[in-house]
């Protein structure tokens, strides 16, 4: 499904596939080859998401461009299965794995490879080339890798990351309250989308 939001329009060359149950929703633009599989979700919000060249976004994956931050990935990355790529760059050869996430300012280099249910840091830079092993943690610029016991440590770079100002634009110890009251304002821009028919 195509949508119209914010009175951008999803870019998709004759070349490219997008399932009848994926959605792309603005200005998602889809490089030749691309290809977009069944329930996947690509969503500009304020900002853009770029797909490069035969380049493949797999069952339920979530890919989001923000305003600050859009989501750029480059040609011939896989986005796995339930994968979330929220506001980050990919550059070209980079491996997704199944429930891999990458959150706004991250940066994945060249060739890297994020394997099943890791994650990649706010505002961390994977380096090329770079094994993000089965569920561990990258943070930082350049990254570390922390495996998931090894908490304590992660927090102490991790604070620094400024996880609430990148993502949600407040300062740590906000309620709750209030930043739902401004994540609802903001995806209600969603009501006035128009579904484009191809």
């Amino acid at each position: 499904m195509l949508l119209e939001h914010r009175g951008r329009r999803p870019v998709v060359p004759e070349s490219a596939y997008v399932a009848p149950s994926a959605v792309l929703c603005g200005a998602v633009v889809l490089a030749e080859g691309s290809r977009v599989l069944h329930g996947a979700v690509l969503t500009a919000e304020n900002g853009e998401v770029r797909l490069g060249e035969n380049s493949v976004v797999m069952e339920n994956a979530l890919v989001r461009g923000r305003a600050d931050h859009p989501a750029l990935l480059g040609d011939a990355v896989l986005v796995g299965p339930h994968a979330h790529v929220n506001g980050a760059t990919v550059e070209d050869e980079v491996f997704i794995a199944t429930g891999a996430a990458l959150f706004p300012g991250s940066v994945a280099g060249t060739g890297a490879e994020l394997r099943i249910h890791s994650v990649l840091h706010v505002n961390s830079r994977l380096e090329p080339g770079t094994v993000l092993p089965i569920g561990w943690i990258a943070a930082g610029n350049p990254a570390q890798l922390f495996s998931p016991d090894r908490h304590e440590e992660l927090w102490e770079l991790q604070r620094d990351l400024d996880f609430p100002g990148t993502v949600y634009g407040v300062p740590r110890g906000t309620p709750m309250r209030d930043i739902m009251s401004r994540q609802s304002t903001y995806y209600g821009t969603h009501k006035s989308d128009h579904r484009i028919d191809p």
